[in-house]
C-alpha cells in the first residue's frame, strides 16, 4: 500500500522537475570576441608637448627639511608655552551666572520592588539583603549614588543609596528593596517620582 504512493511521489517529482527545469538556466556557449581593428588607434609620442595642465614633478629640497630626524630611540616632547590661537577672534562664551538648578522630578511608569526570595543573600554592592533594608537596584548607577524617591499615590519622600544591579526586566529602570517599598507604600509595580539627590 505505502510502495505505490511512494514510486507514484517520485514520479511526480521528476515529471515536475523536468517540465519546470527544460534546460540548463542562464548558461549559454562562449562567443568569441570580434577584433580589434587596429585602425581605431593613433601612435602618441610621450614627448611631444600637450595642450592644457601640465604635471610637474618637482625634486625634493633639502632646506624643506625638518630640523631633526627621527631614530628608533627619539623621545617626542611637547612645544614648551605655545599657546592655542583663538579661531578668528571669536572668544567661547562665558558660562552663565545664576543659580544652579537640581534636577527636577522625573517619572517612572514602571518602578518595582523585590525581596522575597532573595532575602539572606548578598547584594551586588556588598550589603545582607533583609527585609529592612532601604535602598534601590539600578543597573548602571555607581553603589552609593544617593536617589531620592516620592510616591504619587501618598506623597511619601525617601532618599534611598543604590545597594543592588537590577532590575532585570526589559523596560524597568528601578527596584526598591522590601524595606523602601514599606517605607514609600510601594510594595507593587507602579508609578514614581525620582530625581538623583
Amino acid at each position: 500500500m505505502r510502495l505505490p504512493r511512494v514510486v507514484a511521489g517520485l514520479t511526480l517529482i521528476v515529471a515536475l522537475a523536468t517540465v519546470a527545469v527544460p534546460g540548463s538556466a542562464g548558461s549559454r556557449t562562449p562567443t568569441s570576441d570580434p577584433p580589434i581593428d587596429p585602425t581605431l588607434f593613433q601612435r602618441v609620442d610621450a614627448g611631444s608637448t600637450f595642450r592644457g595642465t601640465a604635471a610637474t614633478t618637482f625634486s625634493l629640497d633639502p632646506a624643506n627639511r625638518s630640523d631633526g630626524s627621527l631614530e628608533p630611540a627619539s623621545t617626542l616632547l611637547e612645544p614648551a608655552g605655545a599657546a592655542l590661537p583663538a579661531r578668528h577672534g571669536v572668544l567661547p562664551p562665558k558660562p552663565p551666572v545664576g543659580v544652579i538648578v537640581k534636577s527636577a522630578w522625573q517619572r517612572d511608569a514602571s518602578v518595582s520592588w523585590y525581596g522575597p526570595g532573595f532575602y539572606g543573600k548578598r547584594t551586588a554592592c556588598g550589603y545582607a539583603l533583609t527585609t529592612s533594608l532601604i535602598g534601590v537596584a539600578n543597573r548602571s548607577l555607581p553603589c552609593g549614588t544617593l536617589v531620592r524617591f516620592r510616591n504619587p499615590a501618598n506623597g511619601r519622600v525617601l532618599t534611598v543609596p543604590v545597594v543592588d544591579r537590577g532590575p532585570y526586566v526589559t523596560g524597568r529602570q528601578w527596584d526598591l528593596t522590601g524595606g523602601a517599598c514599606k517605607a514609600l507604600g510601594h510594595c507593587y509595580t507602579g508609578p514614581i517620582d525620582w530625581r538623583l539627590s
